[in-house]
């Protein structure tokens, strides 16, 4: 089933309804999950907010073009209508985002409209219990010009399937010290509209478990591409392996097409690669 909407949901009541619908949902890999595709025509970028979110992670603001990541903010309230829906069988609280893939195909422009469509495209067996894949898709003129797909990760105890534990390899070659502020999960939600309370004051952070704030994943991952830079066509690939607390110092390195963010003592919190992709 397709659903054309008129707007972008609002993220607060989504939240709000996720987490009340979180305490009766009992999460399993051969769930039944919604098969709705949510579509979203005529979207118009708000540049004030991509100009936040550009100083934010890092990239150059003023550009005609969308920054690699950004078409994912965008998308992010239809996802959230999806897993907050009844119907969407992982408990939207203590959800995870482990991955994403994106595959750009032509920067989009950050002027003129856009249309997303976002779906629930299944779920898998995880050795920390089941994952949901979310795939957000943006066209221009009926041309498909971004897609991504990210998973979500639902803990409920070990499973004997699924994504085995990465290993550690070697670290790649540092290129910079980042020194993050506590403000920066503060930062990032004014300007993608993601206020996940764990990302915002310590206070609530430790309601969730954390001993301090930390940064959203996407911010991570954002800055880190910021950096290493991205063709206008390329395949992005990135793995959240580990929290960002906040405030805290982290190490950008890169190699070729790979980077990675690790923190003190080598821990490694994202891993990544860009490839070019031909035109």
């Amino acid at each position: 089933m397709t659903v054309v909407l008129s707007r972008s949901p609002s993220l607060g009541p989504l939240f709000a309804r996720g987490a009340l619908l979180s305490v009766v949902k009992r999460p399993r890999p051969d769930a039944e999950f919604p098969r709705t595709r949510l579509v979203l025509p005529g979207l118009r970028v708000d540049l004030a907010r991509l100009a936040a979110y550009e100083r934010v992670c890092g990239f150059a603001t003023g550009d005609d073009a969308l920054p690699v990541t950004y078409p994912h903010v965008l998308g992010f309230p239809l996802a959230m209508r999806l897993m907050s829906a009844r119907d969407f069988p992982l408990p939207l609280l203590g959800l995870v985002h482990t991955s994403i893939a994106i595959t750009r195909h032509r920067a989009p422009a950050a002027t003129g409209e856009h249309e997303l469509t976002v779906y629930v495209d299944g779920l898998a067996p995880h050795r920390r219990g089941t994952e949901a894949g979310v795939v957000t898709e943006m066209r221009v003129d009926d041309e498909l010009v971004w897609e991504s797909r990210s998973t979500y990760l639902a803990r409920h105890g070990s499973t004997s399937t699924g994504t085995a534990p990465a290993e550690k390899g070697t670290s790649l070659p540092p290129v910079a010290e980042w020194r993050l502020a506590g403000d920066i999960g503060r930062r990032y939600a004014s300007a993608s509209g993601d206020r996940n309370p764990i990302h915002l004051h310590p206070l609530t952070a430790r309601l969730f478990g954390f001993p301090r704030a930390i940064a959203h994943g996407m911010w991570t991952v954002a800055r880190c591409l910021a950096a290493h830079g991205v063709p206008q066509a390329a395949l992005v690939r990135a793995e959240f392996r580990a929290p960002v607390l906040l405030p805290g110092t982290v190490t950008y390195a890169a190699q070729d097409e790979r980077f990675e963010l690790r923190g003190g003592q080598g821990r490694l919190h994202v891993s990544g690669s860009v490839y070019p992709l031909a035109p």
